[in-house]
């Protein structure tokens, strides 16, 4: 059995390539994040609204998300919709990084799902009685909601949506199925070369898996935070 040799990863452009593969793979998590977060909340106050129509559409958006491989969004994305646009604006994105955009927007929409969902469930479990309390208090509908019920609802749901941050961050690495040069892609290519598959992708499960925990404490340490403040 040949020794592990890790001299491979600092040959060439190697360390090049895996810190900016790295920095990529940062990059598509925050902003896929971004929306992930923005949108889920959107979507998760729209089915909480009483307008059936609107709980439909909410329902019909996370069923699709939740049940269809986050792979075929990413290519649906990329060879479908995107052959949809105008030209110009094709054009334009195969000029400035087409496939970081469509990778950041098909990740963000399909989790956006599951935050609506995890955000749902913590603003369900909040008796009605804190909005009229709101109410008695001078507060709008819409006050009372921001102020008393939200804060109460995202401290709830902090764990789920820790972990579907941790998902996320994984989910990333299907990025590199349309050749965003992110970790996986990167890690791809230095095996290619040097055929050490063990040492390569060795490093590559250390990463992940210390960016992964990196999350979770840092979830956790807010969580702790927000307890605290509540009390």
């Amino acid at each position: 059995m040949a020794p592990l040799d890790f001299s491979v990863l600092l040959r060439d452009d190697a360390p090049q390539m895996l810190v900016r593969g790295v920095v990529i793979m940062l990059e598509l998590t925050v902003l896929a994040w971004v929306l992930a977060m923005v949108l889920g909340t959107l979507l998760a106050l729209v089915r909480m609204s009483k307008s059936r129509t609107a709980q439909a559409a909410v329902a019909g958006w996370v069923e699709y998300h939740q049940n269809v491989p986050m792979l075929v969004q990413v290519f649906l994305w990329y060879f479908g919709i995107a052959t949809l646009l105008p030209a110009d604006l094709q054009t334009w994105l195969n000029r400035h990084g087409g496939e970081f955009t469509f990778a950041t927007v098909s990740i963000g929409l399909a989790m956006s799902a599951y935050v609506s969902e995890g955000l749902r469930g913590g603003i369900r479990s909040i008796p009605p009685s804190q909005i009229e309390a709101g109410r008695a208090l001078g507060l709008t509908y819409l006050q009372s909601f921001r102020h008393v019920v939200f804060p109460q609802a995202i401290r709830i749901a902090m764990p789920t949506l820790i972990n579907h941050t941790v998902l996320l961050f994984k989910n990333t690495a299907l990025a590199m199925t349309i050749g965003v040069a992110e970790l996986t892609y990167a890690t791809r290519e230095i095996e290619s070369r040097s055929f050490k598959t063990v040492e390569v992708y060795l490093l590559a499960t250390v990463v992940y898996l210390a960016i992964s925990l990196l999350i979770m404490a840092a979830g956790t340490m807010a969580e702790r935070r927000m307890r605290i403040a509540s009390r």
